[in-house]
């Protein structure tokens, strides 16, 4: 793949000309700030600072940051053995605001801010006070700061639930904020049948309801629970535009197309029926679903617009972006099926890694595009990051992050960021190397979802490639536009 080390003038352009379309202004990322936010003591509960994946923890108002952060509490055993931080930065840096006095809690506390100035946190403090219990029941709140007082104490708000559901220390949650409307939404898991959605609205008061889980289909094996019918959706976004509501999330299976029961058996042949599942289990279709207004309409069956069904392999949700136009846009990544299970069982496999992106409209997948693909018989350079981001910016361009590894043509090895711009057919640009000197594995973005406005500067707040895994950063890029760039390379 040929990736500019400066600007483009994207193929994809030359293609918009073709069509009479207008054409965009090449881009070039330029780095102002790669600085440490603060590091994390392992809480070893299965969870960790950027464990809630498609909710943001990382907001922008004006000139302002805010992220959520993650303390392990020493004196506590796993799973609530952490709380909750709250970073602000401005000129100056970084800075903790305050942390959780009283509660403990399992997951990061996801962040979203409307124009109001109210900045909200979806925490999820556990109920459990014998300190030698690891798990047990929680209570979902929302905590409503001022963000121009973050150092005050918050205001706790607790959804109004229909009945008792029975919430507890994990919650595969979603978050997302719909500034122009100053409302707010959480989803937040119940066992493996559903969860629970909560709509602050504007008023102040609340709407709320279930969302079920995914159907099995004929042959389906549940990953972790044999004989079960649902199938939990997990780690993906949501999108909240005046009370319509879309919702993206990967589900796990054990089976695959070329692995049905009997074939799982002969592999693992006198493991136990939990052991054998589930150690071929993995997140295998990527999933959609919306309704136009979720205080009227229930959501929509689930719809598939990704697969790893085919090859064994697995995906992961990365971004979830809805157009002006309702067309939902869907970016994910897709990686191989483990190589000795490769070897052994199905030696005609390829394995490879993958950046998937797709448009849903109308209730229907309507592009599939590989945005970058890596591996046997597709190359060395690998895109290795399972959290590909979006970046909108004022005029609606949409551009896609993600992290490039493996090694070059020439065998040098890789380790970089990279972004793509997406026009609205669906078509991509050529791949642009963002010149971090540190490039970042795993990053949240100051996401529209989350109620950050479209942006020409790229936050990223994560782990860096290479660093220590406990370590959160943050980095800030401008796209600077080039407007009277030649045409080509």
């Amino acid at each position: 793949m040929k990736v500019s080390r400066a600007w483009v003038w994207s193929t994809v352009v030359l293609a918009s000309l073709a069509r009479g379309q207008e054409p965009f202004s090449p881009v070039r990322p330029v780095v102002e700030i790669e600085e440490e936010v603060y590091d994390f003591e392992p809480a070893n509960n299965g969870a960790g600072p950027t464990w809630c994946f498609g909710a943001p923890i990382l907001v922008r108002s004006g000139e302002i940051l805010f992220a959520s952060g993650l303390e392990t509490l020493p004196d506590f055993q796993p799973l609530h053995n952490v709380r909750w931080m709250l970073f602000r930065r401005d000129a100056e840096g970084w800075a903790l605001q305050q942390v959780d006095p009283v509660g403990r809690t399992r997951e990061p506390c996801p962040l979203v801010i409307l124009p109001s100035g109210r900045l909200i946190m979806s925490t999820n403090p556990t109920l459990v006070t014998d300190p030698e219990r690891r798990a047990g029941p929680a209570r979902p709140e929302m905590l409503l700061f001022d963000a121009d007082d973050p150092q005050a104490a918050p205001q706790t708000l607790l959804p109004e639930w229909e009945g008792e559901p029975s919430f507890t220390e994990h919650t595969y949650r979603l978050f997302g904020a719909d500034p122009e409307h100053g409302e707010v939404i959480l989803l937040n898991n119940v066992g493996y049948s559903h969860k629970e959605w909560a709509l602050l609205q504007r008023d102040g008061t609340w709407a709320t309801g279930r969302l079920m889980n995914v159907a099995s289909r004929p042959g389906d094996i549940h990953a972790y629970r044999p004989g079960y019918h649902l199938h939990r959706f997990n780690y993906g976004s949501v999108v909240l535009r005046d009370r319509a509501a879309f919702v993206s999330g990967c589900v796990s299976y054990a089976n695959w197309d070329r692995a049905d029961e009997e074939k799982l058996q002969a592999i693992l042949d006198g493991q136990t029926a939990r052991n054998r599942l589930g150690s071929l289990a993995n997140r295998r279709r990527m999933m959609f679903a919306w309704t136009p207004d979720i205080t009227t309409t229930p959501f929509s069956s689930w719809l598939e617009v990704g697969s790893t069904m085919d090859t064994g392999g697995w995906l992961f949700p990365g971004d979830l972006w809805v157009a002006p136009d309702n067309t939902a846009h869907l970016v994910w990544y897709e990686g191989p099926l483990d190589s000795r299970l490769r070897d052994q069982h199905f030696p005609d496999i390829r394995l490879t890694h993958a950046i998937r992106h797709a448009m849903v409209r109308d209730g229907r997948v309507v592009q599939r595009t590989t945005l970058m693909e890596g591996g046997e018989g597709q190359g060395s350079e690998l895109p290795q990051s399972i959290h590909p981001r979006f970046q909108i910016t004022p005029d609606q361009r949409l551009f896609v992050w993600f992290y490039v590894g493996g090694r070059d043509a020439e065998g040098a090895a890789v380790s970089e960021n990279r972004i793509l711009e997406l026009l609205a057919d669906g078509t991509s640009g050529t791949p642009i190397v963002v010149p971090l000197e540190h490039p970042l594995r795993v990053a949240f973005t100051a996401t529209p979802r989350g109620g950050s406005p479209p942006s020409n500067t790229l936050d990223l707040f994560g782990i860096r490639a290479g660093g220590p895994a406990t370590t959160l950063t943050y980095a800030r890029v401008r796209l600077e536009t080039v407007p009277d760039a030649p045409h080509g390379d």
